[in-house]
């Protein structure tokens, strides 16, 4: 009963705080395609941004990093290209993660970049070279911390063998949120997002539904302030249940909206603007021993899938240690890239289309003019039904495009002939 006053509350509270006019979130809906960075003291062990928690390291004997983390190869001109060529309209970069360090010049911790050989802010390279190239930059924030004390890490699923003993503080560990944030929103210039993740920790296990926690995590303080500071900063967060108010934009793990493959995204799809984020290998921080890398054809794959969902997909790449991305990586945003600048107008900028997502492949729209992306090569045929139909053609494929129209139902089968470009094949419908 208490956690349930304390919801209804925190959404009254909202109600008082959240009367700012929403950001526009236009620019979101038009990129389709991000770059997502995990990167921190965990690269340095090669085992994932897990690592702190899976193998159970103690806290002072995990804070040894600090004395062994120089990225030096680290260059944000090169990241940034590397995104940008790739055909990213934005970047998404891990600020702070469950292993509580901060990226940044923070004042609020000594757990931070500043302390490293390193010793240089990866937060402003980023902002700055992003800011220059006109590539809208998304920080990633920990809203769970397996280090400090005063995080309520008694009720929490994960960060159990740290080593923690005394007493958590929570509202101390919500005034740090506040203060790191406001330093992220102030110091740094125009940030398009803030995007959250960790709220899982204190809810019931594969839980998609109820937004009761063990804690209050007061959201509408945090989003209220973050709307203040950057009324133009869209606010997500990761939790894996239905929108919050307040939140700006719906994110997805590992799965296209609405098809919850991963067990992760079992949440039902909302009118918001809509963000799948998934990896390229298996890992999100880097991974001595994963080379399962997706080829750059199931990743086109899974951007027009996404897509044709009206959603964004933000990929992710966990640079190496010495921070340069892994090539195996900058390959297939190469690949991408080199797709995108033939034929990124079918996915930038559209919604999705008048034909629902199907096994062959999806549509996108934009105006008045469809896009059928077929996916399935050994497919002959399809129907779709297209209202006001006019013309259609092909767009990649080397061949003349036949079609019969039954004009009582609408419906106009296309007649492949085997004929298919490698990775999307694509009919243009006015």
């Amino acid at each position: 009963m208490k956690k349930i006053f304390c919801l209804l509350l925190s959404l009254m509270t909202f109600s008082m705080f959240g009367q700012a006019p929403k950001p526009d979130t236009k620019w979101l809906e038009e990129a389709r395609l991000g770059m997502f960075v995990h990167f921190g003291p965990y690269s340095l062990l090669g085992s994932g941004e897990w690592v702190m928690n899976s193998r159970g390291i103690i806290g002072s004997d995990y804070k040894r990093l600090q004395n062994l983390f120089n990225p030096q190869a680290f260059n944000a001109q090169e990241w940034v290209k590397i995104a940008k060529d790739g055909g990213a309209k934005y970047i998404a970069f891990t600020s702070r993660h469950h292993d509580s360090f901060s990226n940044w010049n923070t004042q609020q911790s000594d757990w931070n970049i500043m302390n490293t050989p390193y010793g240089k802010d990866l937060v402003k390279q980023l902002a700055d070279e992003c800011h220059k190239e006109g590539i809208k930059l998304v920080l990633y924030y920990s809203l769970l911390d397996w280090m400090r004390t005063d995080y309520q890490y008694e009720t929490g699923r994960t960060g159990q063998k740290t080593g923690r003993t005394e007493k958590s503080d929570w509202n101390a560990y919500i005034n740090f949120m506040k203060a790191q944030l406001t330093e992220l929103l102030t110091n740094y210039g125009p940030i398009a997002g803030i995007w959250f993740d960790g709220h899982w920790d204190q809810t019931a296990d594969k839980n998609r539904t109820s937004h009761e926690t063990a804690v209050d995590w007061h959201y509408p303080e945090i989003y209220e302030l973050i709307h203040r500071l950057q009324p133009d900063c869209l606010v997500a967060n990761n939790h894996h249940l239905p929108p919050l108010p307040g939140e700006d934009y719906q994110l997805f793990e590992r799965d296209v909206p609405g098809e919850n493959k991963s067990g992760y995204s079992g949440q039902e799809v909302s009118h918001l603007p809509l963000e799948t984020c998934e990896t390229i290998n298996t890992s999100w921080g880097f991974n001595i021993t994963d080379d399962k890398f997706k080829s750059t054809t199931e990743l086109l794959h899974l951007l027009i899938r996404t897509a044709g969902r009206g959603a964004n997909l933000l990929l992710n790449v966990g640079p190496m240690p010495n921070g340069q991305i892994q090539p195996e990586c900058v390959e297939r945003w190469q690949g991408m890239g080199k797709w995108l600048q033939k034929y990124g107008y079918t996915i930038y900028g559209t919604q999705q289309g008048v034909v629902e997502p199907q096994t062959w492949g999806v549509s996108t729209r934009k105006d008045n003019i469809q896009y059928i992306h077929i996916l399935d090569k050994d497919i002959q045929s399809i129907t779709v039904n297209i209202p006001k139909f006019k013309s259609a053609k092909w767009l990649n494929v080397d061949s003349k495009l036949t079609w019969k129209q039954d004009k009582k139902t609408g419906d106009i089968t296309f007649i492949l002939d085997g004929a298919h470009d490698d990775i999307d094949s694509i009919i243009e419908i006015k």
